[in-house]
């Protein structure tokens, strides 16, 4: 569910569906941002110089969805056979604030509800997960 804060700060409060948060998520973006390229020597070797760590962080991204498409059908039967609980997280943009687990699925639909509604009060969730360490070259 996404919904702001009485500042107008976007928020996402939701269920994680794995076992993990997603560590790459946005971060692509915004540390690559840059790359918009060129045709001069320099661009060129400044793009075969700094595209590598790109690659890299592409692959990275590229295994973590294919991981993340192998591990969901057996994270979601052991959701519902084995009764493990639900991870409600709130999200200030892409970064996870928040998270708590929230019981069955019904249970953490309706503390979803109520975490939506006390951020657009301006009840924002005390920060409970670490910040993600600077992106490279910050």
């Amino acid at each position: 569910m996404k919904v702001s804060d009485p500042t107008g700060q976007p928020w996402r409060v939701s269920r994680r569906w794995v076992p993990w948060r997603r560590r790459l998520k946005g971060w692509l973006g915004e540390t690559f941002g840059w790359m918009g390229g060129g045709d001069d020597p320099l661009s060129i070797i400044l793009f075969v110089v700094l595209g590598i760590p790109f690659f890299i962080v592409l692959a990275l991204a590229v295994a973590e969805l294919l991981l993340l498409l192998l591990v969901l059908p057996f994270a979601l039967l052991a959701r519902v056979l084995l009764g493990r609980h639900w991870v409600v997280e709130a999200r200030k943009g892409w970064r996870t604030w928040w998270e708590e687990p929230s019981g069955d699925w019904s249970t953490s639909g309706l503390r979803i509800r109520d975490v939506a509604a006390q951020i657009e009060r301006g009840d924002l969730p005390v920060q409970n997960v670490d910040p993600p360490a600077p992106a490279p070259g910050a």
